[in-house]
C-alpha cells in the first residue's frame, strides 16, 4: 500500500486533515457546501467520528495528514488501523504547495483544502501501518535521542558555571538523565532481542565494522525501509544524495538536502569511524582523496556509499563479510 499502482484506477475522492492541539479540520474533495469541511474534536471520541465518516466515502484515494509534531499520531494510528490510504505528509512541501498556487493566508480551514489539492496533484506516497514493537522502538530510539541532547546541553552549561550549588544541581541533573540513558538502552537491547525479524536485521547491521548498538537500533527504527530501496533511493532517503544546481551554461555546485535529520546524525558519526577501520570505507574514502576531494565532500561520500552497502545486506540477508566487496578488498 505504499505506491500509487495499489490505489484503484476509480479512486477519485480526496480528503485533508488539518491537526491542531484541540480540533481536527477535514476537508474533501467530493462534497460542497458545509459538508466539504467539517471539524472535529482531536480526541479518541473525535478521531472515532472522522474514522467513521471516511469509511463511508466509496472511492476514497488518499486521506492527506501533516505532520504536526506528534499531535497527529493518534489520528495517523486510527486511520492505518482502519486500512485507509493515508499519507503523512511534510509541513514544508505543503506550505510550498500553497504559495506555487497563490495561497498566502494560512489558516486551518485553508491549510486542510491545501492538502486535498496536495493530496490529488502529487499523489503522495502512502504511509504503511507499523507493528506495536517497530512503534515501540521508535519511541525509545526517539526518547534517548531526547536525552542525550539534554545530557550535552547540560555538560556544557555545567562548563561554564562557576557557583558550586548550580554545579551541583547540573551534577544532579546529569546523574538522573545518565541513568535514564542506561535503563533505555537496556530496554531497546531486550526489544530488539524479543523481535525475531528485528534481531535478525540487527544482526545483520552490526556485522558492519563501526556499527554499534545506538546506529543498528537508529536504523531499525527511523529507516525501516532499509532493504527494499534502490540504491539512490536510500540515499535521497537520509539526506546524502547530491541535487543539481544547474540553469543553462551555468554548473552550480551539487549539495545534499533533505532527508531524515536524526539517522543522518548516527550515519555521521558511525562514517567517520569507518572510515578509520573499516577497509572498504577507508580505501573508498583514500581513492578520493587523492581525486583532491574535499574533506567533506568525501565524508558524505563515504556515507553514501556505506548506506547503499547497508541497503544491499538487508535486501540479500547478508552479513558485511559475505558482500562481494569485502571479500573482494
Amino acid at each position: 500500500m505504499s505506491d500509487s499502482a495499489s490505489r484503484p484506477a476509480s479512486a477519485d475522492a480526496f480528503v485533508g486533515i488539518d491537526v491542531a492541539k484541540d480540533k481536527l479540520d477535514l476537508a474533501r474533495s467530493d462534497a460542497d457546501g458545509s459538508a466539504a469541511l467539517l471539524t472535529f474534536a482531536n480526541d479518541p471520541d473525535g478521531v472515532a467520528r472522522v474514522v467513521a465518516l471516511l469509511r463511508t466515502i466509496p472511492a476514497l484515494a488518499v486521506v492527506a495528514v501533516e505532520a504536526t509534531g506528534g499531535l497527529e499520531r493518534a489520528l495517523l494510528g486510527a486511520l492505518l488501523e482502519a486500512d485507509l490510504p493515508v499519507a503523512l505528509l511534510n509541513p514544508k512541501h505543503v506550505r510550498h504547495f500553497a504559495l506555487a498556487l497563490g495561497k498566502l493566508a494560512k489558516t486551518d480551514p485553508i491549510d486542510a483544502r491545501v492538502l486535498v489539492a496536495f493530496a490529488r496533484h502529487v499523489q503522495p506516497r502512502l504511509a504503511q501501518k507499523r507493528s506495536q514493537n517497530q512503534a515501540e522502538l521508535d519511541a525509545l530510539v526517539t526518547c534517548r535521542r531526547q536525552l542525550t541532547h539534554v545530557r550535552t546541553e547540560q555538560a556544557n552549561r555545567r562548563a561554564t558555571t562557576t557557583s558550586r550549588a548550580a554545579r551541583a544541581s547540573i551534577d544532579a541533573v546529569l546523574r538522573t538523565v545518565e541513568r535514564q540513558i542506561r535503563k533505555l538502552d537496556d530496554r531497546i537491547r531486550k526489544l530488539i532481542e524479543s523481535d525475531d525479524d528485528m534481531k535478525h536485521f540487527d544482526g545483520l547491521l552490526r556485522s558492519v565494522p563501526g556499527v554499534g548498538n545506538v546506529v543498528s537500533a537508529t536504523l531499525l527504527a527511523e529507516l525501516s525501509e532499509l532493504g527494499t530501496l534502490g540504491r539512490r533511493q536510500a540515499g535521497a532517503l537520509v539526506g546524502v544524495a547530491p541535487f543539481n544546481c544547474e540553469s543553462g551554461r551555468f554548473r552550480g555546485r551539487r549539495s545534499i538536502r533533505g532527508g531524515r535529520a536524526a539517522v543522518r546524525a548516527a550515519l555521521y558519526m558511525t562514517t567517520l569511524a569507518a572510515i578509520r577501520f573499516n577497509k572498504v570505507i577507508r580505501t573508498f574514502a583514500q581513492r578520493l582523496k587523492r581525486a583532491g576531494k574535499l574533506n567533506k565532500v568525501v565524508i558524505v561520500a563515504c556515507m553514501r556509499k556505506l548506506v547503499s552497502l547497508l541497503n544491499a545486506m538487508l535486501r540479500d540477508g547478508l552479513r558485511w563479510d559475505q558482500l562481494d566487496v569485502v571479500s573482494n578488498a
